[in-house]
């Protein structure tokens, strides 16, 4: 008798010895203040690792062979010691994808990056136009992001990404965002918006309407070669399966190191709730991520919960744990834009004071809260 092989997604859901990458934001420090960002972020943690910490995480993620580390922030660029941090993980064979606002991506720096291996970046851009974009992440933002984008292309580095989070104001841009990345022969990327640091306050303003959650799920089967992170997997209820491993890998394949050195399930969900530990702690980062409590108890088997008797279950596994828990909803429940409406009675009987926060809050005093976005868009839709 033949023993049945699981499914590769059933195998990772069990998780794996290391994850196979990480997010890693280096600094809380930003000169933006985007309305979603979602480490809300603006002011250094004076805590952050050191210069050696991080250097010590590397040789670390090395001895693991995780294949490449997702660094962000804030704006990690801010880092006196970025490029040091960088060219450390290169040098150690961990590949480095970096997310960045531009705004210190200069002609020297692109030039630095266009000669170095094993290393991609993202520019963070949320319209596109000035009006859309800036509305959402600051005044000067789109300008400084399109820069960035001009000195890449200069600097002949490559494939770079653009990097989008697909909200109401701007969803109906994405053609022109595929055009801009094809005229700057750059990869476009799409991700879902979730209700994270400031993305609690401004989610209920700039989260996809179900029509649109159709229209962004038929825009990007007619468009495989456009990246989604896996961000979208709740939209598989729809039909097809979308391109990836369609699942929640919290805990299972990936996390998140904080700039103090907590270890969080993903980047989505900066909580204590979803604490593991600190790679200061004795055993390091590979203790965290083998041997945590928390870790463990999410690569048990999930319930389907209040989803058992929806047919779309096993396409959808319930959704983001993550965009269920910031909104105050059960994470045995449907994810909050699930494209039937199932959590729509239970999102608006939400008490919005018992919705959990982040468990500290980096955000520049005077920092915007107001989640008010213009809709300035343009006539095309997906």
């Amino acid at each position: 008798m033949t023993t049945r092989t699981p499914p590769l997604t059933e195998q990772l859901k069990r998780g794996l010895d290391a994850p196979i990458c990480l997010t890693w934001e280096l600094t809380y420090a930003c000169n933006l203040d985007c309305l979603h960002c979602l480490s809300a972020s603006g002011r250094r943690d004076p805590n952050e690792l050191s210069t050696e910490e991080c250097l010590a995480v590397i040789d670390e993620l090395n001895r693991l062979q995780v294949f490449y580390v997702n660094i962000g922030g804030g704006e990690p660029m801010i880092r006196r010691d970025f490029h040091t941090i960088v060219d450390h993980a290169i040098a150690n064979h961990v590949g480095v994808k970096f997310s960045t606002n531009g705004t210190f991506l200069d002609k020297e720096a692109a030039r630095r990056f266009a000669s170095m291996d094993m290393l991609d970046i993202q520019i963070s851009l949320d319209g596109f136009d000035a009006g859309t974009n800036d509305a959402l992440r600051g005044e000067g933002s789109w300008a400084a992001a399109r820069q960035a984008m001009d000195n890449l292309a200069a600097a002949d580095f490559g494939e770079f990404k653009i990097s989008i989070v697909a909200t109401r104001h701007n969803v109906s841009q994405l053609d022109d965002y595929k055009q801009m990345a094809d005229d700057y022969g750059a990869q476009l990327r799409l991700t879902r918006l979730r209700p994270s640091g400031r993305g609690v306050d401004s989610y209920q303003d700039l989260r996809l309407s179900h029509q649109q959650q159709r229209d962004v799920y038929h825009w990007i089967m007619d468009r495989p070669d456009v990246l989604t992170g896996d961000s979208f997997f709740h939209l598989n209820a729809l039909g097809e399966s979308l391109p990836g491993l369609n699942m929640c890998g919290a805990g299972r394949i990936v996390c998140l190191i904080d700039p103090v050195g907590d270890v969080y399930a993903c980047p989505f969900v900066i909580h204590d709730e979803f604490k593991a530990g600190n790679v200061r702690d004795a055993g390091g980062f590979t203790g965290v991520w083998q041997n945590s409590e928390r870790f463990l108890e999410l690569r048990e088997p999930e319930s389907a919960g209040a989803c058992a008797s929806c047919g779309s279950f096993d396409a959808c596994g319930g959704g983001c744990m993550a965009s269920k828990f910031f909104t105050g909803l059960p994470l045995d429940g449907p994810d909050p834009d699930c494209v039937w409406g199932h959590a729509d009675d239970a999102l608006a009987a939400v008490d919005g004071s018992a919705i959990p926060r982040m468990t500290s809050d980096h955000s520049k005093p005077g920092a915007r809260t107001d989640a008010s976005v213009p809709v300035l868009l343009t006539t095309k839709r997906p």
